[in-house]
């Protein structure tokens, strides 16, 4: 079973895709965090972020690895050094949709993330899991919600890390970032043609993962999937 959860930051992919990934007993793949990886790389280089040939080859090359964890994200490497929280500091979310949009980046993430899926029985987040890297996925969700809840997600998440921002500031990133990951001609943020889509304004982390499980046990009962 090949489960893709796409949207955009803050509309909960992370958590949902944790907790589906656990509730089926499927690997899980974030696909963001290697983006990150590579901005965070780059930034620390002080590389040009226009330099798609320099950043394809940090993206072909890093050896990045994530970690088995019986609960929440796995903690992400490269080489010997856990960078699972330097690739969520404001400076590289402010940068990964440039980085993101390179070609040469996109081609070398795309293909090991296609390797990683390709053993099934895994669940992906990220912008184009559903369109690009799995497109003929068993289950495409696509998850929104309202800029303000994605802002004030956002700043809890930062809070926990020691870090205060204004809610009305990341709104503004929020937009940014949306327009930037939307309007890019190379593997755009939208939802496949066949996806469940859900705003999860309003709901709990519970009842989405509920929701997306119920949808995998009903294609299972289909015979369309293992389970």
């Amino acid at each position: 079973m090949i489960i893709a959860i796409d949207g955009p930051a803050g509309s909960g992919k992370s958590t949902i895709a944790q907790g589906v990934a656990r509730r089926l007993g499927l690997s899980y793949l974030d696909t963001g965090a290697m983006y990150r990886t590579v901005t965070l790389l780059a930034l620390e280089r002080d590389m040009s972020l226009e330099d798609d040939d320099a950043l394809g080859a940090v993206a072909e090359q890093m050896p990045l690895h994530f970690q088995d964890a019986s609960r929440g994200a796995p903690p992400v490497y490269v080489g010997e050094r856990n960078v699972s929280e330097a690739i969520r500091r404001p400076e590289v979310s402010r940068a990964v949709s440039q980085v993101a949009a390179h070609p040469n980046v996109r081609r070398a993430l795309t293909l090991r993330q296609r390797e990683l899926a390709a053993a099934g029985d895994i669940v992906l987040e990220g912008r184009d899991t559903g369109t690009v890297v799995c497109p003929s996925a068993d289950i495409k969700v696509f998850l929104t919600a309202s800029v303000e809840e994605r802002a004030r997600r956002r700043a809890l998440q930062l809070r926990e890390q020691g870090v205060e921002v204004e809610p009305c500031s990341l709104e503004r990133e929020l937009l940014l970032r949306d327009g930037y990951d939307s309007g890019r001609a190379l593997a755009p943020l939208q939802k496949a043609g066949d996806a469940l889509q859900i705003d999860t304004t309003e709901l709990s982390a519970d009842v989405v993962i509920d929701l997306i499980c119920e949808v995998a046990a009903r294609a299972a009962g289909d015979g369309r999937l293992p389970c």
